[in-house]
């Protein structure tokens, strides 16, 4: 027999494994190219992978010893995760608890903010802002970003910027920000900024506590098309946060082939919910879509009023795939 691999313990585990003819012969299948290719075992048998010759073979051989506790540990793993024997979700090839479908990869939450401390990303977020500098914005014509940056907190004021890398198409961003305290101005002209999907998608920043304007045109309104369900604005001066996860339009030989949708916390608040933007959003006109590539940059917006930014992030998201939906819910029956 070959040399020992592993403890004790791992050892009287495979043993175990090794005494449950299923299990081998499923593992031999499993297994057949790698003990093919392993020197050790052609030398010990002309048919290393025979029922009869499997044990001497596999345990002559450190690295197949190796990958057969591994594979057969695996194994064991994904059986106890789940079911095989389940139907099948209509329209794709997993069962109902498949234990072969993949784990989501594993993501680190950030921390909340707080009305002293900015939050936190989570661990596979892009930080758009740092707190530091505006390195990762620039103006329309390119030129760097004139916004003024002090104790980890930047000011609107010089031209609207926008950032140098795009994304999409569909991602969940993050934004933090504050009105201007006391406040100055009233309806449009209190607080006004703005959050750009793809530099034409605006989600409107406005001071809107105590502060009424037209409806479409208040903070976290979908410009001038969808106003928010609610306004859960904070106090001038206070800390406030967006939360936005837009699912970027789709265009086909230079036809909209699918409207973006967005869903809006203000606050950690629902405002929108799965809304279907009608086009981009100017001002005082019907938006329309226009045809665009499916990354686009982050823009921010200066209105002439100094709102102020700390955390802004971003994450790309990666929708359900048509063979993960499969036939969907039978709607009528």
């Amino acid at each position: 027999m070959g040399e020992a691999i592993g403890d004790g313990a791992g050892l009287t585990s495979a043993g175990a494994f090794f005494t449950n003819g299923e299990a081998i012969i499923g593992l031999m299948k499993r297994w057949r190219a790698v003990i093919k290719d392993c020197r050790p075992c052609r030398q010990q048998s002309r048919n290393p992978i025979r029922p009869e010759n499997f044990h001497r073979t596999v345990m002559k051989s450190p690295l197949c010893f190796t990958l057969l506790t591994v594979g057969l540990a695996a194994s064991s793993l994904a059986d106890d995760l789940g079911y095989k024997d389940t139907p099948i979700i209509p329209g794709t090839k997993w069962h109902v608890h498949d234990s072969e479908r993949p784990q989501p990869p594993i993501v680190t939450p950030g921390e909340l903010a707080t009305p002293e401390k900015p939050s936190t990303p989570p661990s596979d977020a892009i930080v758009l802002f740092n707190g530091k500098d505006m390195s990762n914005w620039r103006l329309a014509n390119g030129d760097d970003a004139p916004w003024v940056v002090e104790d980890g907190i930047a000011t609107a004021g010089g031209g609207d910027i926008f950032t140098k890398d795009e994304y999409g198409p569909d991602v969940q961003l993050h934004v933090e920000f504050a009105e201007p305290n006391p406040p100055v101005g009233k309806s449009q002209g209190r607080g006004n900024s703005g959050v750009f999907l793809f530099g034409r998608y605006e989600i409107q920043v406005l001071d809107n506590y105590d502060n009424q304007t037209y409806p479409d045109g208040q903070a976290t309104a979908i410009y001038g098309y969808m106003p928010p369900q609610v306004n859960a604005c904070r106090k001038p001066g206070e800390w406030q946060t967006y939360d936005i996860i837009f699912e970027g339009p789709r265009f086909k030989d230079g036809k909209l082939e699918k409207a973006a949708i967005v869903t809006i916390l203000h606050n950690g608040v629902v405002t929108q919910n799965h809304t279907v933007l009608i086009g981009e959003t100017p001002h005082k006109q019907v938006g329309t879509y226009h045809e665009h590539p499916e990354k686009g940059p982050i823009k921010l917006q200066d209105h002439h009023n100094p709102v102020r930014y700390r955390s802004v992030w971003i994450r790309d998201l990666h929708m359900p795939s048509p063979e993960d939906i499969g036939d969907g819910p039978a709607i009528g029956k």
